[in-house]
């Protein structure tokens, strides 16, 4: 599709679906008279530079989105962001995730998780024809690796120039793709989080609730070498000076007012098939989250509270019960809603459009058709998959596998390798290896990965792997007690519990793996030959797919720039804009949520006890009425946390959110329950993102925690 006739159906149906749609920037200009007319008070033009204010202040942590608020690098996210990092300092004697962290010089500041990066994105190219020349003769395993070849050439060639992260970013299912080039700083260091009883207060009881009131907020900074120049930790780095950053508002917003949200956003799936949504709905979600609420019982039964074990899980039980909780919403809505009936009807819609026109069938006849038999193929053995998915979440299993296949890679050219395999990621695999002492506990591990084999070995003997039966001992009459027994042994003899010998492993050879008596290095090798011949079986049907699902995106983008709809893009991890406004909305027949939450609601809920457990001094303040600077006569209180229509998923956590003149009026972490079907619609009427209000974080910041050199060199608007 020639890209003015996308910006044209986009200028066309913005007026009409304003608030849905998560934009790439170039997109903007098109949108100038709407997004003026809605309260941006700067350029259009400037959002869409992402050299320029305010789009370079808004920066990526490859996971959770964050955001420039000083001239010394200074980040501001999400405290469920930088979870990871908090937990990795913590210990049963020192713990700064119940306690909080405030560092007063640059000297105290943490170094963050290892691997723990910011990404500060400088150009985005459209690379569309460079990525599919000589390539669209191919077809299965040869299109996925001719494809993945023409990636890795522009990743390697924009990579030349030192300290930047490249990658190729697929849009619209392969109808297009874009090369993101990003400053990447490697030293990065915490440098302020509030107690958990604030930064996760109410905890997963009120996850994806509202009303809300929790302070979900922290503070890193980034450093770099003495000349600017991204570096690795070294005592000797200074504070990176950005090009730009965000003014923070003791103002904020009122109802009704606009706001915008620049960010990451993860992935959505608006434009999957029927047959797609049908299984992932009845299907997918409840098995996965069957599997979640499992894990999460499994690791509190194993690691009791408080003990090191449990600190070192708590990042991932926090992962693990808020996908379960999304799942459980996703299910309920599913339930009562007509969204397969709606799917249903588009497609039907779209084969009598694509019917009703020569031209259309010659392009888009078989593409409805084929997709379906993909799609059934993908799904024959999913419930082997998603267990050998979840497997990933244990430690040693997936620590050896990765090390004995980077031994295989090393054996070939550096841009032969698989991805994640090449020199461009030794660091962040040497950083993998490191992180694991802060997140592993044998106990959790062995018991984690039994009930997994388990419910493996109960599989249909037609979904069973013979070398994975081999290496555990499974056999078509399960005994739990023989695999113990393996697994206790496995997880006695291993050495791979210790980082110096996992950091020692990345240089030995194969041969010296098929050598070794370690057992789960013996389970790598054994298991490595098949593990192959699958993973060549999936890209096969990658490869299809990657054919068929941009012909299904250009009939869609097709049939709706005739329908007057929005043309955007699914979120794939790349920088996207969305705009909305400060509003409320009605969760059920009867009820009206007000947008704003206010601190007195924060003593209604106080129990005393995990999760709703206030600080006795922050209990104290709101009891006298300490506001000073960030009272709101509307609500007669300070705002804790506000409801905005703004258009967001996974991955916008942490995203600042602004108002007209790009000044940091909140920062995005959550959504209602009722809009966590966003991922595969928007409801105008129940879609509302949940902000952290920047008042209630500057009055946490100046009142209960006293962090005035943070406050000092940040620019407040009064």
């Amino acid at each position: 599709m020639k890209k003015w006739l996308l910006t044209v159906a986009i200028a066309a149906s913005f007026g009409a679906m304003a608030d849905e749609g998560m934009w790439q920037p170039h997109q903007l200009p098109a949108m100038a008279d709407e997004l003026k007319e809605k309260g941006l008070e700067i350029s259009a033009e400037s959002i869409s530079k992402l050299t320029e204010f305010p789009m370079n202040a808004v920066i990526s942590l490859g996971g959770c989105t964050a955001s420039f608020v000083s001239p010394k690098g200074l980040v501001v996210t999400n405290h469920h962001c930088a979870y990871g990092s908090i937990q990795y300092n913590s210990t049963s004697d020192k713990n700064l995730l119940k306690d909080g962290f405030l560092a007063k010089t640059y000297a105290e500041e943490l170094p963050a998780t290892p691997g723990s990066r910011i990404f500060v994105t400088e150009t985005v190219t459209n690379v569309t024809d460079n990525v599919k020349a000589n390539q669209m003769d191919k077809v299965g395993n040869d299109f996925y690796q001719g494809i993945e070849q023409q990636e890795k050439a522009l990743v390697a060639e924009c990579e030349k120039e030192d300290g930047y992260r490249c990658q190729v970013y697929s849009f619209h299912g392969g109808l297009e793709y874009y090369l993101v080039k990003q400053l990447e700083i490697r030293d990065v260091r915490l440098a302020y989080n509030p107690a958990a009883s604030v930064g996760k207060y109410g905890g997963d009881i009120d996850n994806w609730m509202w009303p809300r009131h929790t302070g979900d907020f922290s503070f890193y900074r980034a450093y770099v070498s003495k000349d600017g120049k991204p570096a690795d930790f070294s005592k000797d780095n200074v504070p990176y000076e950005p090009k730009s950053f965000l003014k923070v508002s003791a103002k904020g917003v009122s109802d009704g007012d606009f706001v915008m949200v620049a960010g990451y956003p993860g992935s959505t799936n608006r434009y999957r098939t029927a047959d797609e949504v049908n299984n992932q709905f009845e299907w997918a979600y409840p098995e996965g989250k069957v599997l979640q609420e499992r894990m999460i019982e499994i690791i509190k039964e194993t690691a009791p509270e408080g003990s090191d074990e449990r600190i070192k899980y708590e990042s991932l039980i926090a992962g693990l019960a808020n996908y379960a909780k999304n799942f459980t919403s996703m299910i309920e809505y599913y339930g009562k809603s007509t969204m397969l009936a709606d799917r249903e009807k588009i497609e039907s819609d779209l084969a009598n459009w694509i019917g009703k026109d020569k031209k259309r069938q010659q392009q888009y006849g078989e593409t409805l058709s084929s997709l379906e038999k993909l799609v059934a193929k993908s799904q024959q053995n999913q419930q082997r998959d998603t267990l050998l998915g979840y497997i990933g979440y244990t430690t040693m299993v997936t620590t050896a596998r990765d090390l004995y296949r980077l031994a295989n890679e090393k054996t070939l050219a550096d841009m032969q390798r698989e991805p994640g395999y090449q020199e461009r990621d030794m660091t962040n695999f040497t950083s993998s290896m490191e992180r694991i002492d802060r997140r592993y506990a044998a106990s959790v591990d062995k018991s984690l990965l039994a009930d997994l084999l388990t419910r493996y070995a109960a599989l249909p003997a037609e979904q069973h792997l013979a070398s994975l039966d081999k290496a555990f001992g499974i056999s078509k009459k399960f005994d739990a007690k023989a695999l113990a027994n393996t697994l206790d042994k496995m997880y006695a003899n291993t050495k791979l519990n210790n980082k110096e010998t996992r950091l020692a492993w990345m240089n030995k050879s194969v041969a010296d793996f098929k050598a070794s008596n370690d057992p789960f290095i013996q389970f790598a090798v054994q298991t490595y030959a098949a593990d192959m011949a699958l993973e060549k079986q999936q890209k096969q049907l990658e490869g299809d797919l990657m054919k068929v699902r941009p012909q299904y995106m250009d009939a869609i983008i097709a049939y709706n720039r005739e329908q007057g709809k929005p043309v955007y893009a699914d979120a794939n991890s790349s920088l996207r804009v969305t705009i909305g406004n400060v509003k409320g909305y009605s969760p059920q027949d009867g009820l009206v949520a007000i947008p704003f939450t206010r601190l007195e609601g924060i003593l209604a809920k106080d129990t005393g006890v995990d999760p709703f457990d206030a600080p006795a001094k922050q209990i104290e303040l709101i009891k006298q009425k300490q506001y000073g600077d960030y009272y709101v006569k509307a609500i007669d209180s300070v705002p804790v946390n506000f409801l905005s229509t703004l258009d967001t998923t996974g991955g916008n956590s942490g995203s600042p959110t602004l108002n007209g003149r790009a000044e940091l009026v909140g920062l995005l972490f959550d959504g209602v329950y009722e809009s966590i079907i966003g991922d595969w619609g928007y409801d105008a009427q129940s879609n509302r993102s949940i902000q952290v209000d920047s008042r209630y974080m500057l009055w946490v910041m100046q009142y209960l925690d006293h962090a005035d050199n943070l406050l000092a060199e940040m620019d407040i608007v009064k």
